[in-house]
């Protein structure tokens, strides 16, 4: 780099972090109310998508909402707009301002107080509490940024979040840092899938994500319990030691959507997404490729794909089975 170039980002640098103090010390964003109270429906939503059939959050005089709901309560929706006050969104314009254009979610940490009760509204603020950077890592050079959202019932306290994301500048990072190998089992997607996002990768979950740079569907196994989603304990057997089997990749479809608007990066529209029951007895979603959308029925026996999207991500999918 030329020595021009380093003042130059060293400018950028210093810039961001001034930046990122004035956001931080103007502090909490305001609370925002969630525009529904917490309702049955949507549990019943959430539950059956979790196969979850814990009684308390059957309908009923005491319903309550499962706890890992809290932050679908007081999300946006699809034509929501950050409120004007809200951190993360200032420190991400600043970030692509400076060029740090991309972004991924890195870690999810979440606390609940108590249960949530039919018909009580959330509301949600949130604080910037962490800017860290440059950081050379395998997508390329970027920042972390950390913010906690605190939510409360009528001012009492009942959840936190803290929440990391990683802004990088796409295309910055060196070609050792990144795995381009390819598996003879696993079909290159990359110009079909441009702009994919990226889904979080954890402690729990960075098994799954090995398994199908291999070309494997690995379900997370406590004992004898199987579970997906990944999660940190067993819903049966919460005291047994997380580790995994390798699915057959088979199943049928449990249910389906035809997505045609709004646009999403790294899909061309219309495209399905399936939910599918495993041979193993879990569900799990994904995109269903070369099918018409006319023709997808649910039943229909399915088998799993696996898409390298980028050099490092590969995801898995559905295509029907003969």
């Amino acid at each position: 780099m030329s020595e021009q170039g380093r003042n130059r980002a060293i400018d950028t640098e210093e810039w961001i972090r001034r930046r990122a103090e004035e956001i931080a010390a103007a502090g909490r964003s305001a609370p925002r109310q969630a525009r529904d109270p917490v309702n049955t429906a949507m549990i019943n939503n959430w539950t059956e998508a979790f196969s979850d059939a814990d009684p308390r959050y059957a309908p009923g005089p005491d319903t309550v909402a499962p706890p890992g709901m809290i932050q679908a309560w007081t999300m946006a929706g699809l034509h929501g707009a950050r409120a004007t006050d809200d951190p993360l969104g200032h420190i991400i314009a600043a970030l692509d301002e400076a060029g740090y254009t991309s972004i991924v979610a890195t870690n999810s940490d979440q606390t609940y107080h108590r249960y949530l009760r039919v018909g009580e509204r959330v509301s949600s603020a949130t604080e910037l509490t962490e800017v860290v950077g440059p950081k050379r890592t395998a997508l390329g050079e970027g920042w972390f940024v950390t913010t906690k959202t605190r939510w409360t019932v009528e001012g009492e306290p009942v959840g936190e979040m803290r929440f990391r994301v990683l802004k990088f500048r796409p295309g910055s990072a060196g070609t050792d840092d990144v795995e381009t190998g390819n598996h003879p089992d696993i079909i290159d997607a990359r110009e079909r899938s441009a702009g994919t996002m990226r889904p979080p990768v954890s402690k729990d979950t960075e098994f799954f994500w090995e398994g199908t740079k291999n070309a494997e569907l690995r379900i997370q196994r406590f004992g004898t319990e199987l579970r997906h989603p990944p999660g940190a304990m067993g819903r049966e057997q919460p005291d047994a030691e997380p580790d995994w089997i390798r699915s057959t990749g088979k199943g049928t479809v449990y249910s389906y959507v035809v997505h045609h608007h709004p646009k999403v990066p790294g899909r061309a529209t219309p495209f399905v997404v399936a939910l599918v029951d495993l041979e193993e007895g879990v569900r799990m979603m994904g995109e269903l490729i070369d099918v018409d959308p006319d023709t997808v029925h649910i039943g229909q026996q399915v088998e799993v794909v696996f898409l390298r999207v980028t050099d490092d991500l590969v995801l898995p999918a559905w295509r029907p089975r003969s």
